[in-house]
C-alpha cells in the first residue's frame, strides 16, 4: 500500500505499562508498536507516529487538550493521506466530537482508537484496533473523524463509551455503524460523508465555559446556582429525564435557570436515555423549559453537544446565531428535528 498514515499517539491504555498502582502512560511506545507490526509490516500502509511530549491519561483531559491535539493533525495534513489519533477510551468520545468540528469539511480519514488492555499483555484487543485502524486511515472512502473499535467504524461525533470492561467498548446509540470490520470491509457508503472543502478552525477554549449537569429527583436549586457562579460559565449542558422533562414543580430550580439565561447563559437540553431523542413540550414540563428559553438538543449525545457549545463559544459567535446552530447538523453530529 502506496499510502502514508500519520500515527498520533496521545496516550491512553493502548500504550500503558503495568505498575504497583494499576496501568500508567509510558514514553517509548513507537518502538513496541514497531516490533508488534514487524511480521505484518508489508500488509499494512507506510506510517509513521508521533508521541506527545506529555501524554494524557484521558481522566485528566480538559478542552485545552482539543487545540493541541488538532493543532499537531493541521501541522501535518498536508503530508499524509490519512490519521490515526490513539487516545484513552474514557474521553474518546468527547476528543472526536470537537474534531469533527474543528475539522469541518475533511478531505481524509482520521481515525480514533485504543484498546481496553494495553498492546503487548496477554489477551489484548489493542493490535487488531491499531491494524484495523491503520487500514482504515488509508481509506480514501472516508473523510471524516471516526472511532474504530472491535469491529466497528463509527462517526466521531456520534459515538459514546458504552461498557467500562468489554472489548465491544463503543456504539453509536442513536446512528447506525458507517462500517463493520470482520474477514470483510464492509463500509456504508450511503451515510459516510463525501469530501469536503476543508475549513478548519482550532479555537482557544476556556474550560471553564462550560458545565453539565444531570438532574435527579429532589435536585436542589443551590447545585445549579453553584455550577453557574464562576462568570466565565457560558453554557450550561442540562441532562434531564425521558423526552427532556425537568421537575418544573420545583420554582426555585426553573427560577435557577431562568437567571442563568436572562445573563446570557446558553442551556441546552439532553435526556438521560441512551437511546431516542429529547422532544421537548410533548409534555407540560417539557414545556417549562420552552418558556424558559433553553435550546433543545434533540439525539445529541452528552458529548458531542458539550463539544460543541465549548467549539461555538470559542469561536465567539452571538448568542442568538449559537442557539440556532446548537440543534442543527454542522457534520451529522445530530438528526434534523422533527
Amino acid at each position: 500500500m502506496s499510502r502514508r498514515v500519520l500515527v498520533l499517539y496521545c496516550g491512553g491504555t493502548i500504550g500503558m505499562v503495568p505498575s504497583l498502582e494499576g496501568y500508567v502512560p509510558q514514553a517509548g511506545f513507537g518502538d513496541r508498536v514497531r516490533a508488534e507490526l514487524s511480521g505484518v509490516a508489508g500488509q499494512l500502509p507506510d506510517y509513521d507516529l508521533f508521541e506527545l511530549d506529555q501524554l494524557i491519561d484521558s481522566a485528566n483531559l480538559t478542552p485545552q487538550d482539543w487545540s493541541g491535539i488538532a493543532g499537531m493533525l493541521l501541522a501535518h495534513w498536508a503530508g499524509y493521506d490519512g490519521f490515526v489519533l490513539l487516545h484513552g477510551t474514557d474521553t474518546m468520545a468527547y476528543t472526536a466530537a470537537a474534531l469533527s468540528y474543528m475539522l469541518l469539511g475533511a478531505d481524509k480519514p482520521v481515525i480514533l482508537t485504543g484498546s481496553q488492555i494495553p498492546l503487548g499483555q496477554p489477551r489484548n484487543d489493542a493490535l487488531d484496533n491499531l491494524t484495523s485502524a491503520l487500514m482504515l486511515a488509508a481509506n480514501p472512502a472516508i473523510a471524516e473523524v471516526c472511532i474504530y473499535f472491535r469491529g466497528k467504524l463509527l462517526r466521531g461525533n456520534r459515538a459514546r463509551k458504552v461498557n467500562s470492561t468489554a472489548f465491544e467498548a463503543f456504539d453509536s446509540p442513536n446512528a447506525p455503524p458507517l462500517g463493520q470490520l470482520g474477514i470483510e470491509l464492509t463500509l456504508r457508503d450511503d451515510l459516510l460523508l463525501a469530501p469536503g472543502q476543508p475549513d478548519f478552525r482550532v479555537p482557544t477554549f476556556d474550560p471553564a465555559a462550560v458545565v453539565m449537569l444531570g438532574l435527579y429527583p429532589g435536585i436542589p436549586a443551590r447545585l445549579v446556582e453553584a455550577a453557574l457562579d464562576d462568570p466565565r460559565v457560558r453554557g450550561l449542558i442540562l441532562v434531564s429525564y425521558g423526552v427532556g422533562n425537568p421537575p418544573d414543580g420545583d420554582e426555585a430550580l426553573m427560577a435557577a435557570l431562568g437567571r442563568a439565561i436572562e445573563r446570557g447563559v446558553i442551556v441546552v437540553n439532553l435526556t438521560q436515555c441512551q437511546q431516542g431523542p429529547v422532544c421537548q413540550g410533548a409534555y407540560a414540563t417539557g414545556a417549562t423549559l420552552n418558556r424558559l428559553g433553553v435550546v433543545p438538543g434533540h439525539d445529541l449525545t452528552p458529548e458531542a453537544a458539550f463539544a460543541k457549545l465549548h467549539f461555538l463559544l470559542a469561536l465567539d459567535w452571538p448568542s442568538e446565531e449559537i442557539r440556532e446552530v446548537l440543534p442543527l447538523p454542522l457534520c451529522q453530529e445530530c438528526s434534523l428535528a422533527p
